[in-house]
């Protein structure tokens, strides 16, 4: 497969038109020999397949995490003229705007007691698993302003601090949101959902900043080496699962109505200047406010364990930055040397804006901005920082994290969840789950190597090392 492929040197590689009938510009992906040897060839097959879809502009673009998924490979981005362009759920995915945020605490490494302890205390305060519900239960009011007001209505209700809103990626809110497009069954599955960690990969990590190399850009993210610090990874939840759901229905028939042809019906999308395109929009930004809101909730509940178990202030515990990896937004990048408004969809792929970029808050325009790019389980998370070579070359994007190369079923089958808390434990990384079965689907070895994959983003220039961290207790559900 990969001889029918061009290398354009390094670690970029191109699928030229012509590949699958009707592309309509290249694909364009990023990976190592190492991470090529054992490529998915369906993911590259549906990366060419979107270069086929109406109003794509540039290119298709896969990075080094890519795998198979619904519609696009995970990993894809793919930016779409306003004018002819489209909107696609299989550009987005089902669990819109699963994210993550890094959260630092005063605690050093060296003085870091009661380990265990933390860990239980954190899978009580934190519901975990498919069905976990949160203690504190939104009325239906509530959580249609939610949908609407995003993290700001849950630190405005107590849930966190003003400067926690300023390091989340878009101030924690898409103003595009409409709850009107959302279902009642949608409703009915985010009402007892925000604030729960949820199932699969997601997590909440305790982790130690164990080496700085971009020292520069960890004084201005407010990290340091030996710092203890908290990853939260998750996203909307049964309420954006369902979003997707719903608007799948209607976009499949509008993918006829506008006769748009597709060469796979995963690919379902609508004009973007369509009632249907709109509808879809308005209801993806609702469940992005919905994930943000949750993803803050979560780390209110966990600030409060820190503050109760090691006496430390609130306030010292800092948000260094929230990204969404699930999500189409309408941005302006540089095509043919003009400025033009895109809508660019990424699906597990993370925002790595550069300097200068105003979307990215103030404090971090010298450097860009933070990007967050976790590990698999007992593995090591980076801390990155965007790049102007990202506008450039990616439409300012990056991976979001290693990438399965085993799926779930194969990976209980594989791997015995009992054997691997046992070596995690040997690793003193202590982990908590809601059954083995978890720990097994998400053994290390199902994954891509994270120090690989980031490996080849920081040698594209998509995005630069600033520091790596290493797990020391996770809460999986």
């Amino acid at each position: 497969m990969l001889e029918d492929l061009r290398k354009l040197g390094g670690v970029e590689w191109e699928i030229p038109i012509g590949y699958t009938p009707h592309m309509k510009v290249p694909g364009k992906f990023f990976l190592s020999d190492r991470l090529a040897a054992e490529v998915d060839e369906g993911a590259i097959q549906q990366l060419a397949n979107v270069a086929t879809m109406p109003g794509i502009v540039k290119y298709a673009l896969a990075m080094p995490d890519i795998h198979w998924g619904y519609g696009f490979p995970i990993g894809g981005v793919a930016a779409f003229s306003l004018d002819n362009g489209v909107i696609s759920p299989g550009g987005v995915g089902f669990d819109i705007n699963c994210g993550v945020r890094l959260v630092t605490t005063p605690i050093r490494e060296e003085d870091f007691d009661n380990r265990r302890e933390l860990i239980e205390r954190l899978f009580r305060a934190v519901p975990t698993g498919v069905g976990a519900r949160t203690p504190h239960k939104l009325s239906r009011s509530e959580l249609e302003k939610v949908l609407i007001e995003g993290a700001s209505w849950v630190v405005e209700h107590g849930y966190g601090m003003q400067e926690d809103l300023v390091h989340c990626e878009q101030g924690g809110r898409m103003e595009e949101a409409d709850a009107a497009h959302v279902s009642e069954k949608a409703i009915q599955r985010g009402i007892p959902q925000c604030g729960t960690l949820g199932s699969g990969n997601h997590f909440l990590e305790i982790q130690a900043a164990r080496e700085i190399l971009d020292v520069e850009a960890a004084e201005t993210f407010g990290i340091a080496e030996g710092q203890i610090c908290m990853m939260i990874h998750c996203g909307s939840r049964g309420l954006g699962h369902q979003v997707c759901t719903d608007h799948l229905k209607t976009l499949e028939s509008s993918t006829k109505k506008y006769q748009i042809d597709l060469p796979d019906r995963q690919l379902a999308c609508a004009p973007l200047q369509s009632k249907e395109g709109e509808a879809y929009f308005a209801a993806m930004a609702a469940a992005a406010n919905y994930a943000w809101a949750n993803r803050q909730m979560i780390m209110h509940n966990a600030r409060n364990v820190f503050t109760e178990l090691y006496g430390i202030d609130y306030e010292e515990m800092k948000l260094i930055y929230d990204v969404a990896h699930n999500v189409a937004k309408f941005e302006e990048h540089l095509v043919d040397e003009k400025r033009v408004e895109l809508c660019v969809h990424r699906k597990g792929a993370t925002r790595a804006f550069g300097p200068d970029r105003p979307e990215v808050p103030r404090e971090f325009r010298a450097t860009g901005q933070p990007v967050i790019i976790p590990g698999s389980m007992g593995t090591s998370s980076y801390l990155l920082k965007g790049t102007r070579t990202a506008m450039e070359k990616s439409f300012g994007s990056t991976c979001h994290g290693a990438g399965r190369v085993l799926s779930r079923t194969r990976a209980k089958k594989q791997f015995k969840g009992a054997t691997l808390k046992k070596e995690l434990s040997e690793k003193h990384i202590i982990i908590r789950a809601a059954s083995n079965a978890v720990i097994a689907e998400e053994a290390p070895g199902a994954y891509k190597p994270s120090d690989e994959v980031v490996r080849v983003v920081d040698e594209a220039g998509l995005s630069r090392v600033v520091a790596r961290l290493e797990p020391l207790g996770v809460i999986k559900g």
